[in-house]
């Protein structure tokens, strides 16, 4: 049975967002911060959901999914997105890239997969 933790997305074609990064030693106000911007995330206009970890070396990935290209930018420029981008920037990142992907193919298992 599937995780909630896991993303329902509908059948591709849609948009992954990758964000990767670093986080610095010093992140106070960081898992707040990250909490509000996911629960916000979830609630703009196209998100169809997002998943997240981060180890013990402070390497973080999160993967949200995006109904199209329009969807995401409007995510980018909110206004609430942009004060925790800054945020992000000037205090808790050493490094990060962002990536967008459109997903063309998608496929969950093991249940009921098998490989050919």
């Amino acid at each position: 049975m599937p995780s909630d933790r896991f993303s329902k997305t509908p059948e591709p074609p849609y948009y992954a967002v990758i964000f990767t990064s670093l986080l610095a030693e010093n992140d106070d106000g960081y898992g707040a911060m990250a909490d509000a911007m996911h629960a916000l995330a979830l609630e703009q206009p196209g998100c169809l959901g997002a998943e997240s970890a981060r180890d013990a070396d402070r390497l973080g990935i999160t993967v949200s999914y995006w109904r199209d290209e329009d969807s995401i930018a409007a995510w980018k420029g909110l206004a609430r997105h942009l004060v925790a981008q800054k945020m992000g920037i000037d205090r808790w990142y050493t490094h990060y890239e962002l990536r967008v992907a459109k997903v063309e193919r998608a496929y969950s298992g093991p249940e009921g997969r098998t490989v050919d």
